[in-house]
């Protein structure tokens, strides 16, 4: 990676754009950044890394003031960081966020933060991102390092990267985790651990199984009484039986054993109860083969019986089957001269309904009193299409007359047209007297809004320390009611505590008194007193307050137990006590109501703040609409104008189209009373002739056709065996009655000779007249389907009960097996868990992750000592360590220096600082290598060292200078930040950071 230019404004100490080229410095390989303390060298290394991460490291937990205090509040803040890797070359440029005056409405408001990455092409810089995240995921693929990455191998800031070699085990853990991204190592490691609790539960499930298992079987073998019978049963049964003890004791492997021979008599017990069910079986089919036979013949008997009557109702129907054939038969002839019947009635119908409509239209035709001679179709015909002409000519009058109202709704439409023109242009010019006025008083109400609006964040800031101020003196006010409450408990516990010390006091008192007595109840004739040895007792002390040790102890308790409830209650109320005082304090010694009031006073402060702002917006947006109504005023009275002329024009049209139309009536008119009127008589009239002309034609047509449907009748009916019309009529049927008929004939011939074949094979069968007798059979088949029926049962509950067992055997040994082979993967897993936990026999507790992260680490030595060896003259060179850490830190992550002039190592904290300086130096320069190694092989054409050199001698100065003189070898630059004057000598190449007269700092570069 290589830096090409940067560009700082408004961040830091720079407030005008600065920029630095470092292309300019490619030629010498190293260049110096000098200047005062305080200037803002440092500035150029935050400004970098700002650009390129977001973050400046130095403000990380604290204040990030990335916006320059020499900023105007409409200055802007921006960095702009070029670069290029061998993906490309990049440009970014990114914004902090900061505070700038509101454009509306006064105040300060939030400049969100902004960033964007352009990259360069054959046309120019292209945009590729802007949003922060889409910038950021662009950059971890381009520069390949994290932020962390990036400090301790490009910018090795001021004083940062000696931390790295001062550094404890856990915090060397922590840089190196970051650098070479091994978290995956410890994923590894939880992944085994849960792994092998995954592995434990399986093993002690597995385990609960196979018990389990076990379990009920056992109970199945108890319940069945398959254990054996107390007589003639060997030892091992007897060992089984849990009336010895032996269910569920002993090994998995003896249970088992012990299972599988219950198993055997299970077997047994079903084979003798399937034998049983088996001969239940066939004593139940005889006894239903038997019952089925007499069920049988009794079915045929009621068959035969039923066929028997059946076939004489039969009998008796024959007569009525004859007429209803006959009857059929007639139906069939009459039907042929169905259609020609039927028109006869329909043309004699049409006839009389054609000659009633003739009288009817007549009647209506002299009603209307119409001369027409003579009175026939045709001139009534005639008659009405002359009529029908004249009523055309009158048709535009009566539209005329339809759209009377129209017309003069139309007429008053533009007389009010003409009205609302002239009073809109009266209105125009009344409205345009009104607007200076009107807008003097918006401007003035805006100003007061706005100097209200101003206040809004110091009334908020009161706002919430009045809220702050209610809710303490609320909490008081609770606070001192809980005190009183704990109070008044503390002394309640107190006044117990006392009660129960007086009682004890008082029993442990009765029982030194009662002591004598109680010895005196323990004393045997003859036998030694326990106190004085005497044998003889001659007066023994009476027991007559008997207290015993459980009453003492049951005292102390009750003491013990106040004193408790006492120390709890005393605590509970120290606490309240400090928390009311805590409280009053936050209340600035204000009650719940004047908190309360204050609150309100400050909250309808600052709702006022906030509607005046939003006021002087509303009276902003209300001043631009009135000068907007100003102008288009102006532009309306002109189109009033316009459309006063247009409504005049439009108004003499219409009134003249009026005159028109009312000549148009008066004419079509006539001596009726409107034009409608005489053309609805006229229709009528029209209607009456066509309706006459049309009744005299079908009256015509009706009479001819009736006369020709007469003849053909007559003949049809002297062709057929009928007399006359009558008797066909009486003769014929509808079809569905010849339906019934045919299909009654058919069901009496089927049925009866269904019936004969039924009852024919009955009678030969001997069958007896008497009812068969079959509920004795009955009884005997249920009898024998019963026995079958729980001998059944008793098979199947055998068999079961020995599968059932024979399942659960089966499962506790696979389970049991499987438990075998799962222990001895359970154990390898454990201890590759406990290997890379860094647990059992680890006694440097290095995890996995710590392992590699210590083989990074002497990579890192090695690469370091390569330069540590020349920069202290063969002196000095790092170990890395894999020392026991103390206080349970994990070992092997541990830099010790060796001194060769003592030939013995030492800690690094006990260098100089000038050799911690070499020391740190040559460890970051190593580190560097070994991390850009493992980042992808990346190039380092660009690196910063923040200060450390002034600690150094002129010789180790030199020795360092010589080292930083080989870093720019292969086209690298490196840039230096240093007081040092004699390396200000030594570097001719030099970037200075001035701070100028009125404050803000510039950084000066040679050209």
């Amino acid at each position: 990676m290589r830096l090409h230019r940067l560009e700082v404004e408004g961040f830091g100490p720079f407030r005008e754009r600065q920029t630095v080229d470092f292309d300019a410095f490619a030629q010498d390989g190293i260049f110096l950044i000098a200047g005062r303390t305080g200037a803002g060298k440092s500035s150029i290394l935050d400004a970098i890394c700002f650009g390129l991460y977001g973050a400046v490291p130095r403000y990380d937990g604290g204040e990030k003031r990335l916006r320059s205090d020499h900023c105007e509040p409409d200055d802007p803040s921006e960095v702009v960081v070029e670069f290029s890797t061998t993906a490309g070359r990049f440009r970014v440029t990114r914004s902090p966020e900061y505070q700038r005056p509101a454009k509306r409405g006064g105040g300060m408001t939030k400049q969100a933060s902004a960033v964007a990455l352009d990259e360069w092409t054959g046309d120019g810089w292209v945009g590729r991102a802007a949003r922060a995240v889409d910038v950021a995921h662009e950059l971890d693929e381009i520069l390949q390092l994290s932020q962390s990455q990036f400090l301790q191998v490009i910018l090795l800031a001021q004083n940062r990267f000696a931390r790295f070699l001062l550094a404890d085990s856990r915090e060397r853990q922590a840089l190196l985790r970051r650098l070479f991204g091994t978290e995956r190592f410890e994923d590894i490691q939880a992944r085994f651990e849960e792994r092998r609790r995954r592995s434990e539960n399986d093993l002690s499930a597995r385990f609960a199984a196979v018990g389990a298992r076990l379990e009920q079987a056992e109970d199945l073998v108890t319940t069945a009484g398959l254990w054996g019978s107390s007589e003639g049963r060997d030892a091992e049964d007897a060992d089984a039986d849990p009336s010895s003890g032996a269910a569920g004791t002993g090994t998995t492997e003896q249970r088992i054993d012990a299972l599988r021979r219950a198993l055997a008599r299970a077997g047994y017990r079903a084979e003798r109860a399937s034998a049983a069910r088996d001969d239940a079986e066939r004593a139940a089919l005889a006894a239903d083969a038997a019952l089925t036979v007499l069920r049988e013949e009794r079915t045929a008997q009621q068959e035969r019986d039923r066929a028997r009557a059946a076939l004489a109702l039969l009998d008796d129907e024959q007569p009525q089957i004859a007429r209803a054939k006959e009857e059929l038969d007639r139906a069939r002839r009459a039907e042929s001269l169905r259609p020609t019947i039927t028109a006869l009635r329909r043309a004699d119908e049409a006839r009389a309904a054609a000659a009633e409509a003739e009288v009817e239209s007549r009647a209506s035709w002299d009603a209307l009193g119409m001369p027409c001679d003579p009175v026939t179709a045709e001139s009534l015909e005639e008659w009405a299409a002359e009529r029908m002409r004249l009523s055309g000519t009158w048709e535009r009058a009566a539209e005329y007359e339809r759209q009377a109202t129209a017309r003069r709704a139309e007429l008053e439409a533009a007389r009010e047209r003409v009205a609302a023109a002239t009073t809109r242009i009266e209105a125009d010019d009344a409205e345009r007297a009104e607007l200076p006025a009107r807008r003097v008083g918006l401007i003035a109400d805006r100003d007061a809004a706005r100097r209200l609006a101003d206040r809004a964040d110091d009334l908020a800031r009161d706002r919430d320390q009045a809220a702050d101020r209610q809710a303490a003196a609320a909490e008081a006010e609770r606070l001192a009611a809980s005190l009183a409450a704990a109070e008044r408990a503390y002394a309640d516990a107190g006044a117990a505590f006392a009660t129960a010390q007086t009682t004890l006091a008082q029993l442990l008192q009765r029982r030194l008194d009662g002591m004598s007595g109680e010895l005196a109840q323990a004393l045997v004739p003859g036998e030694a007193c326990p106190v004085c040895g005497a044998t003889e007792h001659p007066a023994p002390a009476a027991h007559t307050d008997p207290v015993t040790a459980e009453a003492v102890e049951a005292a102390q308790q009750e003491r013990d137990a106040a004193a408790a409830v006492e120390r709890e209650a005393a605590e509970l109320s120290a606490a309240l006590r400090a928390e009311r005082s805590a409280a009053e304090a936050r209340a600035d010694g204000r009650t719940p109501a004047q908190a309360e009031q204050e609150l309100a006073t400050a909250i309808a402060a600052h709702d006022a703040a906030v509607a005046a702002a939003a006021r002087a917006a509303d009276l902003d947006e209300r001043l631009a609409a009135l000068d907007a109504a100003s102008e288009q005023l102006e532009r309306r009275r002109e189109d009033a104008a316009t459309a006063l002329a247009v409504a005049r024009e439009e108004l003499a049209v219409v009134e003249e189209r009026e005159r028109e139309a009312e000549a148009l009536i008066a004419e079509a008119r006539g001596a009726f009373d409107s034009v409608a009127e005489r053309m609805t008589e006229a229709a009528e009239q029209i209607r009456a002739a066509r309706a006459f002309a049309d009744a005299l034609g079908e009256l015509a047509r009706r009479t001819a056709a009736a006369d020709a449907a007469r003849a053909e009748s007559d003949a049809a009916v002297a062709d057929s065996d009928f007399d006359d019309e009558t008797a066909v009529e009486a003769a014929l049927r509808s079809d569905a009655e010849c339906e019934a008929l045919e299909a009654r004939i058919s069901a009496h011939a089927v049925q009866r000779e269904s019936e004969k074949r039924i009852l024919l094979p009955l009678e030969l069968r001997a069958l007896p007249d008497q009812p068969i007798d079959v509920a004795p059979a009955e009884e005997a088949a249920a009898a024998a389907r019963t026995a079958w029926t729980e001998a059944m049962g008793a098979a199947s509950a055998a068999q079961a009960t020995a599968e059932q067992l024979s399942g659960l055997i089966d499962a506790a040994v696979a389970e049991h097996e499987r438990s075998a082979a799962l222990t001895e993967e359970h154990e390898v897993l454990r201890g590759l868990a406990d290997t890379i936990a860094g647990r059992a026999g680890n006694t440097h507790r290095m995890t996995l992750e710590t392992f590699v992260l210590a083989a990074e680490l002497e990579e890192i030595v090695a690469a370091a000592n390569r330069r540590l060896s020349e920069m202290s003259t063969g002196r000095y060179q790092l170990h890395h360590s894999d020392a026991l850490a103390a206080r349970g830190a994990a070992s092997g992550l541990g830099i010790v220096v060796f001194d060769a002039f003592t030939g013995r190592t030492r800690p690094a904290q006990s260098l100089s600082g000038g050799e911690t300086f070499l020391s740190s130096l040559a460890l970051a320069l190593g580190l560097a290598e070994v991390v850009t190694g493992r980042a992808g092989g990346i190039t380092l054409d660009t690196l910063f060292i923040d200060e450390g050199f002034g600690s150094l001698d002129a010789d180790t100065l030199e020795v360092a200078m010589r080292t930083l003189d080989e870093l720019r070898s292969g086209g690298r630059t490196v840039g230096v930040i240093s007081h040092v004057e004699a390396m200000q000598e030594q570097i001719p190449a030099q970037l200075r950071v001035e701070q100028t007269d009125t404050g803000p700092s510039r950084i000066v570069q040679p050209r």
